[in-house]
């Protein structure tokens, strides 16, 4: 939240009542689990465990070989811990805490398939069993659901060979794991994490004997919870591509472990695997990696392989998710997604970005536009990664379109606000709420129009783009308009002269070399493509980008910047052309 001279305004009120919201949810929770009934409250006992669900994430054996000696690798971060265990270091960033006490790298070790992983899997997880770690940070509901999934799922793993002492004690760390997440349930949670744990406890009372109160009570919150944040389209409320990769990662294995134990899937459940499928094939682009929106990184390919195999639709992609605020022009070589909707709802809006209007194009199965993506770790890149000028759009006076929760204003307002990052994250607290979108098929191509007012309040601005794609010409045409409205706006204007400064931005694929030449910027790929980039109404800079999303890290890239100003209104054309003679395998 950035001061101006009247502090922070109507974002201060946002904060003041936001803050009030999850205090009274707090005091609803207590009286929950005061008045919890007995069922609920007693000690959760496995009888046994008789299945163990597939995971279908992938894994790497060689993974197994950097545990033995000692390396740690997660969330893009390592941790050398030589002989030791690595619950008794300092964790190198929060996501990296987030992946060990999650578990889920037990999958690498179990694909090496050796007597010296299975007992290092079964060596860490004693470890963490008789209290090693930092209970707080093993403690969060998501890290918890995900923790509880992985021990099911690798449970031949853990169990191959064990004596029957550590058996009762994963059992009963199971037990506690669930009746952990139970409760969580009852003391009020974030939505997201509703869903996470509702998945985790149906999973429980599927896998174990001895639990079935549990899977009765955990399916009724797993459909109530699919039904309010799964949308019509197949996105879900948060907007994030990445949530709903590994929801589905939960969700498909689930629904075998219903029919594998001959319990019919609740048909929410059914419902919500046929609407998100779709929508990923939407957000797809040639290279087999999903568009960097709200949230999205890089793109685990096999991943995302496996679960396409799923859609049994296997046909042309899906073009308008108007519920989720996406779209996807298509014509020849050329890809294009955009980001055509409002903010998500603040409990949903941790990882969204302020991308409105922001779009990414390919040309086969090279990526030419892009936006930075979300780097692994690290807070501040993080919330960099979020910013607006980090997307494929415009910015006004070097702001972004969503004001996010941060620590600053007077001494109560920082510590409300740091209470509110620990409870939800780094949420949004205000973000374009107006996004209008449009489309329509021309005889020479397909033009996607849309605005939003993101920078309405602070600066009297809608910003409005259009994007026109020619297939046949390979050539996609834009046009920015920066529009004032509201008599507020002008009167803060000395003069209505200063006018704002607006910078138009295309984040370059790092694969992509991007040079002057006489005409405009050349853009070639290592696929032997070359385009011309071209604008007018505007000053055209190359300027050096980060892209976030890669595979091994962020890597070094450039930008096309345009920049002008504006006063009362003020516009840019630009153009991305195919150049003739061009490689077009």
């Amino acid at each position: 939240m950035a001061w101006g001279p009247d502090g922070w305004g109507p974002d201060r009120w946002r904060l003041y009542r936001l803050v009030g919201r999850e205090v009274a949810r707090t005091v609803r929770g207590a009286v929950a689990r005061l008045s919890a009934p007995p069922a609920i409250l007693a000690r959760v006992r496995v009888g046994a465990l008789v299945i163990a669900p597939q995971d279908l994430r992938t894994s790497d054996a060689t993974f197994a070989d950097d545990i033995y000696s000692g390396l740690f690798v997660f969330a893009g971060r390592s941790l050398a811990a030589g002989g030791g265990s690595p619950f008794d270091y300092a964790p190198p960033s929060p996501e990296w805490a987030d992946e060990l006490y999650g578990f889920g790298w037990l999958r690498h070790l179990r694909a090496a398939d050796t007597a010296l992983a299975r007992a290092n899997a079964r060596s860490f997880v004693s470890d963490f069993i008789a209290g090693r770690g930092d209970p707080v940070l093993a403690r969060r509901t998501p890290v918890a659901a995900r923790r509880l999934i992985s021990f099911l799922c690798q449970s031949p793993l853990v169990l191959e060979g064990a004596d029957h002492g550590f058996y009762d004690s994963f059992l009963r760390a199971i037990g506690r794991n669930a009746q952990q997440l139970e409760r969580d349930l009852r003391r009020g949670v974030v939505p997201p994490f509703r869903l996470n744990a509702a998945v985790a406890l149906c999973y429980a009372g599927l896998c174990c004997e001895g639990i079935q109160s549990i899977l009765r009570r955990a399916t009724r919150v797993l459909v109530r919870e699919l039904e309010r944040q799964i949308l019509a389209d197949g996105g879900h409320l948060s907007r994030n591509p990445r949530f709903c990769v590994e929801l589905l990662l939960d969700l498909l294995p689930l629904r075998q472990a219903f029919l594998s134990r001959s319990v019919e899937p609740p048909s929410a459940l059914l419902r919500a695997i046929d609407r998100m499928l779709p929508l990923l094939r939407l957000l797809r682009h040639p290279d087999a990696s999903l568009s960097h929106f709200n949230g999205m990184g890089a793109t685990d390919a096999d991943h995302l392989a496996t679960l396409l195999v799923y859609d049994d639709t296997f046909g042309r992609p899906m073009m308008h998710a108007p519920n989720s605020g996406y779209e996807r022009l298509e014509g020849g070589r050329v890809v294009l997604t955009a980001d055509v909707g409002a903010c998500a709802p603040l409990p949903y809006s941790v990882a969204a970005g302020a991308g409105c209007l922001s779009f990414e194009m390919s040309s086969g199965p090279q990526r030419i536009v892009v936006n930075c993506g979300l780097p692994a770790s690290g807070s501040d890149l993080r919330q960099l990664a979020r910013s607006t000028a980090a997307h494929s759009t415009a910015t006004v006076d070097d702001a972004s379109s969503c004001r996010f929760v941060v620590k600053s204003g007077w001494w109560w307002e920082r510590r409300m606000s740091a209470w509110l990052s620990r409870r939800l994250g780094p949420v949004v607290l205000r973000g374009p709420m107006n996004v209008a979108a449009e489309r329509v098929e021309q005889g020479d191509g397909l033009v996607l129009a849309a605005r939003h007012d993101g920078y309405m309040q602070e600066f009297g601005l809608i910003h409005e783009r259009r994007w026109h794609l020619l297939p046949e010409e390979g050539r996609l045409d834009g046009h920015d308009a920066f529009l004032r409205q509201g008599k507020g706006a002008k009167a803060r204007l000395p003069g209505r002269a200063r006018g704002h400064s607006v910078a138009v931005r295309f984040h370059i694929h790092p694969a992509v070399a991007v040079r002057h030449v006489p005409g405009g910027i050349e853009l070639a790929s290592a696929l032997g493509e070359v385009w011309l980039f071209d604008a007018e109404g505007a000053e055209v800079r190359i300027e050096e980008s980060v892209y976030f999303a890669g595979l091994s890290g962020p890597r070094r890239s450039d930008q096309i910047v345009l920049y002008l100003a504006v006063t009362d209104s003020a516009e840019v054309r630009w153009t991305f052309a195919r150049l003739a003679g061009a490689s077009a395998r």
